[in-house]
């Protein structure tokens, strides 16, 4: 089944496109989304092909990606659409290999599994900032508007205390760990940005999500917000392997998408928008909690494997403050119990139809 067979995601997909008129300002322009089968990305390119199944001036999609079957597959009745064009890109490759004029990028790709980060971190970090790197001469030299990268909540580091993150509030990152790879990538990636900026004029802005989860991670994603969903969904036990009293900003996939759109239309350059929903702002603990009940499912407890506390996450709070995107008019629409309760249905929706 396809997650478009959902009557629930489509809803919800109206739901956005309704509340943020913000999308409007991309008619007839070429937007190119990379990363575009991932957890977020998917999600952004499902709003606007649902904008413009509703409107008469489309949105160009440039949906860029490593593998053009699994796109295929991903979008699979809209591929033929006019509006709609597969690229393939790898943000590990040493530099670009397509041609693609467009008006505005959207950077998603890159690694964000806590498995392969523990396995591969020189590949992380590398892809993290040579990927940017390319985008960005590229964007230099072919006319694009604007630039957005997707950074991460990762960047901020330790701090005392479990007041969200604002912005300019940085903490202590062990450049000793290799765990860190991710992180220490991603805030190179970000200087980067304004530093293309100051010296060549490229107009970037950057967002930092939280946690994301939601439907539109793949039944293979192994951060836990979606193992958890996905076992919540097939009626299995949830199994926490901590306390669970870590905070976190947790963010469904379509408020993270609407975020992501309505700074890329309105955020100032070379500003930093941390994508947070005040409603959604909970422990590792509440989160295992609420999926219980939505499905309920028992909640039991086991112990970490190594192997999966080396790729753990070191922050024991991660929330963070959107002061500045709530500025800019956007609200979210999915509350921890909303958020969470939408992906477990849609999720079985999925389950349901197969064969």
């Amino acid at each position: 089944m396809s997650i478009y067979d959902s009557r629930l995601w489509q809803s919800d997909l109206d739901e956005v496109v309704d509340a943020f008129p913000e999308l409007e300002a991309l008619s007839g322009s070429s937007v190119m989304v990379t990363g575009c089968t991932g957890l977020i990305c998917s999600a952004v390119v499902d709003v606007l092909i649902r904008r413009n199944e509703r409107r008469d001036t489309p949105v160009t999609i440039l949906a860029a990606g490593r593998n053009p079957a699994k796109i295929a597959a991903r979008f699979a009745p809209y591929t033929e659409k006019p509006w709609f064009r597969t690229v393939r890109y790898d943000s590990a490759s040493p530099e670009i290999s397509f041609d693609t004029p467009c008006d505005y990028i959207i950077h998603g790709a890159g690694n964000a599994s806590p498995n392969n980060i523990n396995r591969e971190p020189v590949e992380t970090m590398l892809s993290n900032f040579l990927g940017m790197k390319n985008l960005l001469e590229y964007a230099r030299g072919s006319g694009v508007r604007r630039i957005l990268y997707i950074s991460s909540s990762e960047i901020y580091g330790k701090k005392e205390g479990n007041e969200p993150y604002r912005t300019d509030e940085y903490g202590y990152i062990d450049l000793m760990n290799p765990r860190n790879c991710y992180s220490v990538g991603k805030r190179a990636a970000e200087t980067l940005c304004v530093s293309y900026e100051s010296e060549y004029g490229t107009d970037s802005v950057i967002v930092r999500p939280g946690h994301i989860y939601g439907p539109t991670a793949m039944e293979t994603d192994d951060r836990v917000s979606s193992q958890w969903s996905w076992a919540a969904a097939r009626g299995e036990d949830i199994v926490m392997k901590s306390a669970g009293l870590q905070i976190r900003s947790y963010c469904h996939c379509l408020d993270c998408a609407s975020a992501i759109l309505t700074v890329l239309v309105k955020g100032q350059t070379c500003r930093a928008y941390n994508i947070s929903n005040p409603d959604s702002i909970i422990t590792i603990r509440d989160m295992a909690q609420i999926l219980s009940k939505t499905s309920g499912a028992a909640l039991t407890m086991s112990e970490l494997t190594e192997a999966e506390k080396r790729g753990y996450n070191p922050m024991t709070n991660s929330s963070l403050d959107s002061t500045e995107l709530l500025g800019l008019g956007w609200r979210g629409l999915y509350g921890a119990e909303r958020g969470f309760s939408h992906t477990v249905t849609v999720l079985r929706d999925i389950l349901r139809s197969r064969p």
